[in-house]
């Protein structure tokens, strides 16, 4: 029993951590906490300035009783090269092999808006040099590409007047826009 009393007052005896001691310990965690979130901060802010970014403009898509296509320009707008995976028009994919899609690669978007294409030898005056895709596109920092797509999916004449949209895909995101089917001019 006596043993047991000694135990007691030897406990009783023992005292805490000041309030000093704590609250430096509360601050230095604190502290710390606060850098850990402001190096997280920083971090992403600098690597998301290296991340790719595209802009689509100048979307068509047109039809008339013997053709159709799409045509749309992508500025590749980001720090970084990427690669354009697949296309999508009314979300079908528009397959390389299957689907003729004609390219032509500048450095910069036109200024004129893009019209419906009898033939790839010129378009709007010019003679560009156009290329069939058979594979994935690679788009460079500042690159332009402008790009056709013969026939594309289930667009028809009938669409004429609705809503469909054309999805861009990369490695790491998707680019989307929706554009109105347009009447185009027969084919000479």
């Amino acid at each position: 029993m006596e043993e047991k009393t000694k135990m007691r007052s030897f406990l009783k005896s023992m005292k805490g951590l000041s309030t000093v001691v704590t609250t430096l310990i509360i601050l230095v965690v604190s502290v710390l906490l606060a850098t850990v979130v402001a190096y997280y901060a920083i971090n992403m802010t600098t690597t998301r300035v290296q991340e790719e970014n595209l802009r689509i403009s100048k979307a068509h898509i047109w039809a008339n009783s013997t053709d159709k296509q799409a045509g749309f320009v992508i500025v590749n707008i980001g720090g970084r090269d990427t690669l354009i995976d697949k296309i999508q028009v009314r979300g079908q994919d528009m397959d390389w092999a299957v689907y003729v899609t004609h390219y032509n690669r500048t450095e910069t978007a036109p200024a004129a808006d893009l019209e419906f294409v009898n033939s790839f030898a010129g378009v709007g005056g010019r003679a560009w040099n156009w290329t069939t895709a058979t594979k994935d596109l690679s788009l460079k920092s500042g690159e332009c590409l402008i790009i056709y797509i013969e026939n594309p999916g289930t667009i028809s004449v009938a669409d004429v007047g609705t809503t469909c949209s054309i999805t861009v895909f990369t490695a790491s995101a998707q680019y989307k826009v929706e554009v109105n089917v347009e009447s185009a001019s027969p084919a000479v």
